[in-house]
């Protein structure tokens, strides 16, 4: 019975750490993405609008 709750333990710490293992992947691409595509451009950032004040700024990760 313990070994039982030992791998149901090991095998989700597993599934949490692939899944955190993955988002974090994701976001790594996606900065340099935006980066590659900024330096193609010529461009210094991204602009974003802030919806309370109306005003743009720039992107942060």
């Amino acid at each position: 019975m313990p070994q039982i709750i030992f791998f149901i333990t090991v095998g989700l710490l597993a599934y949490f750490g692939y899944r955190s293992f993955v988002r974090e992947a994701e976001r790594v691409t996606a900065k340099i993405r935006r980066t590659e595509k900024q330096a193609t451009n010529g461009t210094m950032g991204t602009l974003v609008k802030d919806p309370k004040t109306g005003e743009y700024r720039l992107a942060k990760d």
